[in-house]
Protein backbone atom coordinates (compact mmCIF):
# COMPACT_ATOMS: atom_id res chain seq x y z
CA UNK A 1 0.00 0.00 0.00
CA UNK A 2 3.30 2.33 0.09
CA UNK A 3 4.66 4.31 1.84
CA UNK A 4 6.19 2.35 4.65
CA UNK A 5 3.07 2.38 6.66
CA UNK A 6 1.99 -1.10 8.21
CA UNK A 7 -1.48 -2.48 8.28
CA UNK A 8 -4.19 -4.58 9.92
CA UNK A 9 -5.94 -6.54 7.67
CA UNK A 10 -9.42 -8.23 7.96
CA UNK A 11 -10.60 -10.93 5.08
CA UNK A 12 -14.25 -10.50 5.02
CA UNK A 13 -16.51 -12.01 2.81
CA UNK A 14 -16.93 -9.36 0.28
CA UNK A 15 -13.05 -8.71 0.19
CA UNK A 16 -10.73 -7.44 2.93
CA UNK A 17 -10.44 -4.49 4.76
CA UNK A 18 -7.01 -2.48 5.70
CA UNK A 19 -6.43 -0.25 8.35
CA UNK A 20 -3.26 1.96 8.73
CA UNK A 21 -0.80 2.75 11.81
CA UNK A 22 -1.69 6.35 11.06
CA UNK A 23 -5.57 5.61 11.81
CA UNK A 24 -5.17 3.50 14.77
CA UNK A 25 -2.48 5.97 16.06
CA UNK A 26 -5.09 8.86 15.52
CA UNK A 27 -7.95 6.77 17.53
CA UNK A 28 -5.76 5.95 19.92
CA UNK A 29 -4.65 9.95 20.48
CA UNK A 30 -8.40 11.26 20.38
CA UNK A 31 -9.10 8.40 22.80
CA UNK A 32 -6.26 9.47 25.35
CA UNK A 33 -6.63 13.19 24.75
CA UNK A 34 -10.70 12.75 26.32
CA UNK A 35 -9.28 11.30 29.68
CA UNK A 36 -10.23 14.44 32.71
CA UNK A 37 -6.76 15.15 33.55
CA UNK A 38 -4.31 15.21 30.67
CA UNK A 39 -3.10 18.02 29.52
CA UNK A 40 -1.95 17.10 26.46
CA UNK A 41 -0.23 13.82 24.57
CA UNK A 42 3.55 14.47 24.77
CA UNK A 43 5.26 14.91 21.14
CA UNK A 44 8.89 14.07 19.97
CA UNK A 45 11.30 16.19 18.27
CA UNK A 46 9.94 15.18 15.19
CA UNK A 47 6.50 16.26 15.61
CA UNK A 48 8.07 19.56 16.88
CA UNK A 49 9.53 20.00 13.92
CA UNK A 50 6.45 18.96 11.56
CA UNK A 51 4.13 21.08 13.41
CA UNK A 52 6.31 24.04 13.05
CA UNK A 53 6.90 23.41 9.53
CA UNK A 54 2.59 23.75 9.55
CA UNK A 55 1.93 20.17 9.33
CA UNK A 56 -0.70 19.64 12.26
CA UNK A 57 0.02 15.83 14.18
CA UNK A 58 -2.66 14.11 15.23
CA UNK A 59 -1.18 11.47 15.82
CA UNK A 60 1.33 12.73 18.25
CA UNK A 61 2.72 11.40 21.34
CA UNK A 62 1.53 7.56 20.00
CA UNK A 63 3.96 4.70 18.76
CA UNK A 64 1.72 2.30 17.20
CA UNK A 65 3.48 -1.43 16.69
CA UNK A 66 1.55 -4.00 14.61
CA UNK A 67 2.36 -8.00 15.44
CA UNK A 68 0.44 -10.63 14.42
CA UNK A 69 -2.81 -8.81 13.62
CA UNK A 70 -2.46 -7.39 17.03
CA UNK A 71 -1.58 -3.66 18.15
CA UNK A 72 0.31 -2.40 21.27
CA UNK A 73 0.06 1.23 21.15
CA UNK A 74 2.45 3.57 23.17
CA UNK A 75 1.11 7.03 24.71
CA UNK A 76 3.13 9.51 26.31
CA UNK A 77 0.99 11.96 27.85
CA UNK A 78 1.26 15.35 30.49
CA UNK A 79 -0.51 15.00 33.25
CA UNK A 80 -2.67 18.11 34.52
CA UNK A 81 -1.13 19.23 38.27
CA UNK A 82 -3.57 18.27 40.78
CA UNK A 83 -4.62 14.82 39.02
CA UNK A 84 -3.33 11.61 40.43
CA UNK A 85 -0.97 10.22 37.59
CA UNK A 86 -1.29 6.49 38.00
CA UNK A 87 -5.10 7.03 38.01
CA UNK A 88 -5.40 9.00 35.18
CA UNK A 89 -2.63 6.59 33.20
CA UNK A 90 -4.75 4.27 34.09
CA UNK A 91 -7.43 5.92 32.63
CA UNK A 92 -5.81 6.61 29.10
CA UNK A 93 -5.10 2.84 29.16
CA UNK A 94 -8.79 1.99 29.32
CA UNK A 95 -9.84 4.59 26.89
CA UNK A 96 -6.95 3.72 24.34
CA UNK A 97 -8.24 -0.01 24.69
CA UNK A 98 -12.01 0.62 24.42
CA UNK A 99 -11.39 3.27 21.45
CA UNK A 100 -9.44 0.82 19.50
CA UNK A 101 -11.76 -2.29 20.11
CA UNK A 102 -14.74 -0.56 19.79
CA UNK A 103 -13.72 1.82 16.17
CA UNK A 104 -11.64 -0.44 14.51
CA UNK A 105 -12.49 -4.21 16.15
CA UNK A 106 -8.58 -4.55 16.50
CA UNK A 107 -6.80 -7.13 19.40
CA UNK A 108 -5.11 -4.73 21.45
CA UNK A 109 -2.12 -6.68 23.07
CA UNK A 110 -0.65 -3.33 25.03
CA UNK A 111 -1.55 0.16 25.87
CA UNK A 112 1.61 1.45 27.44
CA UNK A 113 1.04 4.83 28.96
CA UNK A 114 4.99 7.26 29.60
CA UNK A 115 4.17 10.31 31.52
CA UNK A 116 6.29 13.02 30.21
CA UNK A 117 5.91 15.58 32.49
CA UNK A 118 3.16 17.53 34.19
CA UNK A 119 1.27 20.82 33.07
CA UNK A 120 0.78 23.57 35.42
CA UNK A 121 -2.51 25.20 34.30
CA UNK A 122 -2.85 29.10 35.39
CA UNK A 123 -6.06 30.47 36.60
CA UNK A 124 -7.34 33.65 35.35
CA UNK A 125 -8.09 36.02 38.58
CA UNK A 126 -11.08 37.63 38.22
CA UNK A 127 -11.02 41.10 39.54
CA UNK A 128 -14.36 43.39 40.05
CA UNK A 129 -14.34 46.98 39.80
CA UNK A 130 -16.79 49.05 42.00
Amino acid sequence: MGEGREYISHTEEMGSIQISEDVIAIIAAMSASEVEGIGNLAANIGNDIAEFLGKKNLSRGIKVQISENTVTVDVTILVRYGYTIPETAKLVQNAVYNGLEAMAGLAVRAVNVHVGGVVFEKVAKHTSEK
